[in-house]
C-alpha cells in the first residue's frame, strides 16, 4: 500500500475475526475512494486464496476476509494479507458497478418522518426531496438484513439522526436516511431510519442470481413518482401507519 496513504491514515490494521476470518481495516473515515481500494483488495484475495477463500465481506472501511481454516492456517492466510497490502494500489474498473434507479413515491403517509426531516434541516418537504433525488449515491456495503445497501454519502443538509426509539416494523420497500446513510428496507423489518418515502424496486428476489439487486460498487438514483405512477408500477400505498 502506498506511503502516502499509510501516512495519512495510519493503516492498514489487520485484526482477528475469529478462526476462520481477518477484518482488514484499511480507512478511518468514510469516502467514496474507498471503493477502490476495497475492491482491489478483494480481487487479489480471490486470486491468492482460490478454493480456500469462504466469502469476502466489503464495508465502508472495511474488508472481512473468510477462509477455510482447514485449508489455510490463520497465522498463514494474515501473512499472505500483509504481502498483498504491501503494493495494494486501487483499482476502479473492481468497483464499477451498475447504475441503478429506484423509482420513489415521496409522500408523508409512506414517508412518516418526511416532515420532520423537513423542520429539523429547515427545509421545505418538497426541498427535501429534490436535495435527497439529486444525487447520484454508491453502494457502500451490505448489510442488517439480505439485499440492504448501505449508500452514500448524503448532502451534509440532510445529515439527521437515528430515531430515539426504532420503530418495530418498517414497511418494505421504504426508503430512508440516517446520518450521511440513506437506504431502502428489501424486507418488513424493526428500523430506526428516518422514512421519506417509497420505491416499487423489488430489492430482494431468491429467483434473482445473487439475490440483491443492488451490490456493492453500484450507483444509485432515487426517481421521484407521484402516486398515480407508484401504484402503476405495483407499488403499495398502504399508510406506514397502517403497518404498524
Amino acid at each position: 500500500m502506498s506511503r502516502a496513504m499509510n501516512c495519512k491514515e495510519r493503516l492498514p490494521r489487520i485484526e482477528s475475526a475469529g478462526l476462520d476470518g481477518w477484518m482488514v481495516r484499511l480507512f478511518a473515515r468514510i469516502d467514496e475512494q474507498n471503493l477502490a481500494w476495497l475492491g482491489a483488495l478483494a480481487r487479489r484475495c480471490e486470486a491468492e486464496f482460490g478454493e480456500a477463500l469462504i466469502d469476502l465481506v466489503p464495508s465502508y472501511t472495511t474488508l472481512l476476509v473468510v477462509f477455510d481454516p482447514l485449508r489455510l492456517s490463520p497465522v498463514s492466510v494474515r501473512h499472505r494479507l500483509v504481502v498483498l497490502l504491501a503494493d495494494l494500489e486501487p483499482e476502479e474498473e473492481a468497483v464499477a458497478g451498475e447504475v441503478r434507479e429506484l423509482p420513489t413515491w415521496y409522500d408523508p403517509s409512506v414517508g412518516p418522518d418526511l416532515e420532520r426531516v423537513a423542520r429539523h434541516t429547515g427545509m421545505s418537504v418538497e426541498e427535501v426531496i429534490a436535495r435527497h433525488a439529486g444525487r447520484e449515491y454508491r453502494v457502500f456495503a451490505l448489510g442488517f438484513a439480505p439485499g440492504f445497501a448501505f449508500m452514500g454519502l448524503l448532502d451534509e443538509s440532510l445529515e439527521v439522526p437515528r430515531l430515539e426509539t426504532p420503530r418495530k416494523r418498517v414497511p418494505v420497500n421504504s426508503v430512508a436516511i440516517a446520518g450521511r446513510q440513506t437506504a431502502a428496507y428489501p424486507a418488513v423489518s424493526p428500523g430506526g431510519w428516518n422514512l421519506l418515502g417509497r420505491t416499487t424496486a423489488r430489492l430482494f428476489d431468491r429467483d434473482r442470481d445473487g439475490f440483491s439487486l443492488l451490490r456493492v460498487g453500484d450507483r444509485v438514483r432515487f426517481v421521484p413518482l407521484a402516486r398515480a405512477a407508484f401504484e402503476r408500477q405495483g407499488g403499495d400505498a398502504t399508510p406506514a401507519e397502517n403497518h404498524a
